[in-house]
């Protein structure tokens, strides 16, 4: 399996191409190479599996409930093809899933766990923000103290 992707990367669009920061390229494992699927994502992202995660995720979600197993139907349906990174690690991303999460120029990488999530920056700052809020309102930091 590769490993935990996590961070926040800014990054352009640049002929429907994003470059995978390379913090998140270390983490893919031999078994995946450099073989990524990419479909829609939750919260209107885009979401890029090493090809390793997105095998283990279909297989759990096929194991799982029947949401799970509509959940696996969803990211199936609205997956691209298999391919290879380009060069230093660009990933293309058809156009029909840029204009479906409204993604032009720019772009926000993030690490999802176990997959990379691509966000309109503006949209990715609004539901930060909200987060951000709750966490305030939600957590003190004797909760930080495990």
């Amino acid at each position: 399996m590769s490993g935990e992707f996590l961070g926040i990367f800014e990054n352009s669009v640049h002929k429907q191409r994003v470059i995978i920061p390379a913090p998140f390229k270390k983490k893919f494992s031999e078994e995946a190479g450099k073989s990524v699927v990419v479909t829609l994502g939750p919260n209107g992202t885009i979401a890029i599996y090493p090809i390793d995660n997105w095998q283990d995720t279909l297989e759990r979600l096929k194991a799982g409930n029947d949401r799970s197993k509509q959940l696996r139907t969803q990211l199936i349906d609205f997956a691209m093809m298999e391919q290879d990174l380009e060069g230093p690690g660009r990933v293309r991303i058809h156009e029909m899933l840029l204009s479906e999460v409204n993604i032009t120029d720019s772009v926000i990488i993030k690490g999802e766990g176990h997959y990379i999530s691509l966000w309109n920056p503006k949209i990715y700052n609004d539901v930060r923000s909200r987060k951000l809020d709750m966490h305030r309102t939600q957590f003190t930091s004797e909760d930080y103290q495990i």
